[in-house]
C-alpha cells in the first residue's frame, strides 16, 4: 500500500461524521447496522461518501479490530 494510501485510510476512518444520529463519531465507531442502510440507501457524494464505502467495507470484512489503533485523539 502506497503512503497516500495509507493516509487516505487513516483520514476515514478518523473522520467526524458531520450530520446525523451520530454526529461528531468518528466513522469508524459507526455502528455497522448504520452503514449498512448508507449501503442500501447510497452513500453521500463526494469525499465522505467515499470514506463511509471505505469504512463499510472495513466492517463488512471484520477487520475493525485492526484499524482501531490508528484512530487518533480528537
Amino acid at each position: 500500500m502506497s503512503e497516500f494510501a495509507q493516509q487516505q485510510l487513516i483520514a476515514a476512518i478518523n473522520q467526524v461524521m458531520p450530520f446525523g444520529k451520530y454526529r461528531g463519531r468518528k466513522l469508524l465507531t459507526l455502528p455497522e447496522p448504520y452503514l449498512v442502510w448508507f449501503h442500501r440507501q447510497g452513500f453521500p457524494e463526494g469525499k465522505l461518501g467515499e470514506q463511509l464505502a471505505l469504512v463499510y467495507e472495513i466492517k463488512l470484512n471484520g477487520l475493525e479490530g485492526q484499524f482501531q489503533p490508528l484512530l487518533t485523539e480528537r
